[in-house]
């Protein structure tokens, strides 16, 4: 475990005061709903302050990696403002993962304790034994305690006194640290201070979002990812709004849970609007959104106008990643949003576009040229856990390099053109697969696509696609090969299609490319 010296001054601050302040200030609202469970702020905290006194009683303090394998139920907000209350570091779980993976997780981080929820313990409980780390259970009923006998986190918490409050942290202590899915190698823990937290809920709330006490958020995005964590959870809460959880997402249980409990703001990945698309034919019923925000990766455009069609409500598209907090750009609530960009920079971020070419510095180039997207500001991680080499190669003249290739415009509108890693190169000519995507999303016929390379004997690269259809729609690879054709130019049109049942998912709806490749590039 890393932790920076104290910096100059006595400054302290914690990620914990978020839940303790909102409980303070809005103690009677409700923070979380959860099936027919509304649980209020002041409620929450007290909840949160007892488990703290549990994990305390096994030794967590200012410093302690707790890992944290739990769905989207109001568990996870305990366990995570309990870690944190105690000056402990959350180590979140991604809840596919396998025993193997989890096992690394919990080895790389030196996690103290794996807190794992009942349904999960299949893969958590092999990983932990495997990484020789104690089991605590959540959720887990008293039936199946002989076949799952685990200590239950809430036994052991019903039995002790709350504890008085959060323990206070430097600002640069560490307080996350979220694995990212690198696209090579094992998972990088990128490391979150408590700064760059509660900062980056400041900035949302104060100059991207629109959102107070008297919101409700459809909480649908996985917590144990930056962007359901941050956006949702933590926004949501140092806002007094309520979070609706959502364990398992699916379009029409969303549609269904944005209209029983009136939300008002919908947040999610370009994969949860096209299936909220699809429920609201089989249901007419509107919720009353005052907007959706979205994020992970690139909205089709076509999207963004048929949501608005059908829901009445803009799409507002930001921009970030899990080293950045997670926004650097937002198309800002208010003000109008310019469709196929990620926004402006985030308040005290910026945000330019360096050299790709050039590694061991920043050269930055001119507005409206296509380069690499490079983000320097308060929202910065402090460095990859014990990984010196890949933080240097990261972080370069104080600016963060995201492997995203964009542009950005005379007053400060960011687009992101495509992954500097996807780029195809064919007969010598770049091919930006979100281009491509872009058209062949405008088929009625389509509902997602990726469009990647696979190697060619004489092209050196060639396009694919890899294609889902709508329900019920019908279409051929050679429609829809035709239907890219007339839109863009000879060398991009995918001279292959796949139609595919799916396509591969990470943790934030991003499609796994590399999937895709290690398939059909053969």
């Amino acid at each position: 475990m890393t932790e920076t010296a104290q910096p100059t001054g006595f400054a302290t601050i914690s990620v914990a005061s978020i839940l303790s302040e909102a409980a303070r200030q809005n103690p009677e609202r409700t923070a979380v709903i959860f099936g027919e469970q509304r649980i209020t702020y002041d409620r929450l905290w007290w909840e949160t302050r007892r488990y703290a006194a549990a994990l305390r009683a096994r030794g967590v303090g200012p410093g302690t990696p707790v890992a944290v394998l739990i769905p989207n139920v109001p568990d996870f907000p305990r366990v995570y403002f309990a870690v944190l209350a105690l000056g402990g570091v959350v180590v979140p779980v991604h809840a596919l993962l396998k025993a193997d993976e989890i096992a690394y997780v919990l080895r790389d981080s030196g996690s103290v304790a794996l807190v794992c929820a009942a349904p999960l313990l299949g893969e958590g409980a092999k990983g932990a034994a495997q990484a020789g780390v104690p089991v605590l259970s959540v959720l887990v009923p008293d039936e199946a305690l002989e076949a799952l006998p685990f200590p239950r986190l809430e036994d052991e918490a019903s039995a002790l006194e709350p504890i008085d409050g959060y323990v206070p942290r430097g600002p640069f202590d560490t307080a996350t640290i979220l694995y990212t899915s690198g696209t090579t190698g094992k998972p990088k823990g990128a490391e979150g201070c408590h700064f760059a937290i509660v900062e980056q809920t400041s900035s949302l709330l104060t100059d991207a979002f629109d959102l107070d006490e008297n919101d409700v958020v459809l909480g649908c995005l996985p917590l144990f990812h930056t962007f359901g964590q941050v956006c949702v959870m933590n926004v949501g809460f140092r806002a007094g709004a309520a979070v609706v959880m959502v364990p398992k997402f699916d379009g029409a249980t969303a549609l269904d849970l944005l209209n029983k409990h009136r939300c008002t703001i919908m947040t999610g990945v370009p994969t949860m609007y096209i299936a909220l698309l699809e429920a609201a034919k089989a249901n007419q019923d509107r919720p009353p959104l005052k907007y959706g925000l979205s994020g992970g990766s690139a909205l089709p455009m076509a999207v963004i106008e048929r949501f608005k069609e059908v829901y009445g409500v803009n799409i507002h598209e930001g921009y970030g990643l899990t080293e950045t907090s997670p926004v650097a750009t937002f198309n800002v609530v208010g003000k109008p949003t310019r469709a196929g960009t990620v926004g402006q920079p985030l308040w005290g971020v910026e945000v330019e576009v360096a050299d790709p070419e050039i590694d061991d510095r920043i050269v930055l180039l001119p507005r409206e040229q296509l380069g690499e997207i490079v983000v320097r500001g308060h929202n910065l991680m402090k460095g990859y856990l014990h990984l010196p080499e890949a933080t240097a190669e990261a972080v370069v003249d104080g600016w963060f390099r995201t492997g995203d290739l964009g542009t950005k415009s005379d007053d400060d509108y960011v687009t992101i053109v495509d992954r500097k890693k996807d780029m195809i190169v064919r007969n010598g000519y770049n091919v930006y697969p979100r281009e491509v995507e872009e058209v062949l999303s405008t088929h009625p016929a389509v509902s997602m696509v990726a469009v990647f390379g696979v190697s060619h004997e004489t092209h050196g690269q060639e396009i694919m696609a890899a294609v889902t259809l709508m329900p019920g729609a019908t279409a051929s690879p050679e429609e829809l090969i035709e239907h890219a054709r007339e839109r863009v130019a000879a060398y991009k049109f995918p001279r292959r299609i796949e139609i595919v049942e799916s396509l591969p998912l990470g943790p934030s709806g991003k499609v796994l490319k590399r999937e895709l490749v290690r398939v059909y590039d053969v």
